[in-house]
């Protein structure tokens, strides 16, 4: 691909310029949207039919994405010139593959996606590569392992989670040895592949976490410039956002540790794109936790706080395009959970969470529903991120999944 991509082709045509998600979420549906806007040619992938973003792109493929031939048939039957990971569960040794071919780009690149796929590769790379401050942490791959790596120096309070998975799935926090078994049970049965590796971490008593956006775009000359979002505070509840808001008050002094920490990890990782750097803090201190290079589900808040979306920045860093990190105002996200097991579900009540001043819904689309599924996400502006978080709260509580009739 050119520095900066001056001319874009029409979609459907045979000028087209063509982007390929692999994974089509909930953030992939926002990706799609933005890189809509600019005229560019969706491919949507996915293991299900009917995921949120595939309902937005010009086309869609349903497969296996950790089969990697299937992968690699796909990619060579459609010809992106782009290849947008939006999930961890990929079979990257195509993509390092394809990227060594040299006739598609993987976003960021295919070491970035494999690194990230992995807490191990991630944690290694941070922590013994680039020497950033994380909690401690060990390895194991049996419950006899995992009992001997907190005894040997972890300790309790401990986090313990699979090597592969996302928003918290498989993650348990474990208090004393009566703890241990079970966490064993949940890593191993709930990571996003079949592994029975599991990563054991010091709890940190940190006084908040954030989720600092990293911009990695392309300046006028050609060189890569390096930009930050303001920084994102958000509430997990074992491990899945629940609540997002921005911005979030930092001291000057953790401030600028963040973002050296944010750029240090993304310049290691390199590419293009916005990557989501997520960081425990205490006072001044700083740890890095993890990174994922791709829209982070923390950042859905700025579809309200800022000029332009963490989508719309991600889309446009890797065209080539310039950007804009500024934040417009403060504003907070509240999830929208399934409540029920069914599919097709409804959402009433939506006109009544719209009359709060400030606010928006993004209701996914999802084709079947979970209790505990992510399945909207409520917005809401306003004059300080205190009262956002409370009004959010609000427009979330008014929306109430349905059966369909």
């Amino acid at each position: 691909m050119p520095l900066g991509l001056d001319c874009i082709g029409t979609p459907l045509s045979p000028g087209a310029t063509k982007v390929m998600l692999l994974g089509s979420g909930e953030l992939g549906k926002e990706l799609a949207i933005e890189l809509q806007r600019l005229g560019v040619e969706v491919i949507a992938l996915d293991r299900y039919a009917n995921a949120p973003a595939m309902q937005v792109a010009q086309r869609a493929h349903v497969l296996a994405m950790t089969d990697g031939p299937a992968l690699r048939r796909i990619i060579e039957a459609e010809r992106p010139l782009l290849v947008v990971p939006e999930i961890e569960a990929i079979a990257t040794d195509a993509l390092v593959a394809l990227e060594r071919e040299g006739w598609c780009e993987i976003i960021p690149n295919a070491r970035a996606t494999a690194l990230t796929m992995n807490r191990e590769g991630i944690r290694r790379l941070a922590a013994e590569e680039l020497g950033l401050p994380t909690s401690p942490y060990r390895f194991a791959e049996s419950e006899a392992e995992l009992r001997c790596a907190i005894d040997s120096g972890i300790g309790y309070p401990c986090i313990v989670k699979p090597v592969m998975s996302s928003s918290g799935k498989g993650q348990s926090k474990l208090s004393g040895p009566d703890d241990v078994a079970a966490a064993w049970q949940v890593a191993t049965a709930m990571g996003r592949v079949q592994s029975s590796r599991v990563i054991v971490e010091g709890f940190i008593n940190f006084d908040y976490e954030i989720t600092l956006l990293t911009v990695r775009s392309l300046a006028a000359d050609g060189s890569i410039v390096t930009s930050f979002c303001e920084p994102i505070g958000h509430r997990q509840v074992n491990g899945d956002y629940v609540e997002s808001w921005q911005p979030h008050p930092m001291s000057a002094h953790a401030l600028a540790a963040a973002r050296a920490m944010g750029k240090h990890v993304t310049d290691s990782l390199g590419g293009r794109g916005l990557f989501g750097v997520e960081l425990f803090v205490k006072g001044d201190s700083v740890w890095f936790s993890e990174v994922s290079p791709r829209p982070h589900d923390t950042g859905m808040v700025t579809m309200a706080s800022q000029a332009q979306s963490e989508f719309e920045l991600h889309a446009r860093a890797i065209l080539g395009l310039p950007v804009d990190t500024a934040l417009r105002e403060c504003a907070a996200s509240a999830v929208i959970y399934g409540e029920l097991d069914a599919p097709g579900i409804g959402f009433a009540g939506v006109a009544h969470a719209l009359e709060v001043p400030g606010s928006a819904l993004r209701l996914f689309g999802k084709p079947e529903s979970f209790k505990k599924r992510r399945m909207g996400v409520a917005l809401v502006r306003a004059a300080d991120a205190a009262t956002a978080r409370s009004l959010a709260r609000l427009v979330a509580s008014r929306v109430t999944p349905v059966r369909a009739a």
